[in-house]
């Protein structure tokens, strides 16, 4: 018989971090009967919070308006935290467990002034030529360019978007429109790519804290061997990897 383990926090620690994710969640400055209300702490139990939190700096009281906001120091172990990792070194792992179960070629597409640019591919063990190497720029009627299209926020972007429209005829634009609004929902899209013939693929987003765009996970293979559906198993295995490193930025669906 196996005895469950419990873990056991640290109830001020968890009351204080509390207080910091009201304050991100709230967006925008909070006085102190506002929080007061959202934690339902007494008032001395709240002032001795938020005095411990301001002189770490990881809150700062507005002297004019008495309104508190996220402090400088999270700012600051924020930028370390992502300095410490890249986003090709939190993929890799990932990468290697998708090739292992699908036997396709995974590659990383990230954002680009030029578009969606492949900045990382782990091929499968057989030979198969994807039309894409490292710092291929991958036009919008792929299954990345699709992606970038529905999740890419940045304004630059959206001019390579809209020079690429320009070289669509009416029905590859309703076409593409119609695979817009499925990628919104599903958060999945699948296209023969438009690069090398008999070859096919699928990709998901990779999103942070903000739901901007960090990049696409693109599977390739032959046509007869890439899932057109979110719904296929080997589907709902990339979108959970993408989400557990979505989730390691800090977002939430």
């Amino acid at each position: 018989m196996t005895t469950e383990t419990k873990t056991i926090g640290i109830q001020s620690l968890q009351i204080g971090l509390n207080i910091l994710e009201i304050l991100a969640m709230e967006k925008e400055p909070l006085k102190f009967t506002d929080i007061q209300n959202l934690t339902a702490m007494t008032k001395s139990n709240l002032y001795k919070y938020l005095s411990t939190l301001s002189q770490f700096g990881l809150i700062y009281r507005n002297p004019h308006t008495n309104a508190y906001t996220l402090g400088h120091k999270l700012v600051q172990l924020g930028n370390v935290a992502l300095s410490q990792t890249s986003l090709i070194e939190v993929v890799i792992p990932y990468f290697k467990k998708i090739t292992e179960k699908t036997n396709l070629t995974v590659l990383l597409a990230v954002p680009s002034k030029k578009g969606p640019l492949v900045s990382y591919i782990l091929s499968a063990d057989y030979g198969i030529n994807i039309g894409a190497q490292i710092g291929t720029h991958l036009p919008l009627s792929s299954s990345t360019g699709i992606v970038f299209s529905v999740f890419e926020k940045d304004v630059l972007m959206k001019e390579w978007e809209e020079e690429e429209l320009s070289k669509f005829n009416e029905s590859e634009l309703q076409q593409f429109q119609s695979e817009k609004e499925k990628t919104k929902e599903l958060f999945f899209v699948s296209k023969t790519e438009p690069l090398v013939k008999h070859v096919s693929s699928f990709s998901v987003p990779i999103l942070n804290y903000n739901h901007e765009l960090l990049g696409a996970i693109t599977i390739v293979g032959i046509t007869e061997t890439v899932p057109k559906s979110a719904d296929h198993h080997t589907g709902q295995y990339v979108l959970n990897a993408a989400r557990e490193i979505s989730e390691y930025f800090g977002f939430e669906k």
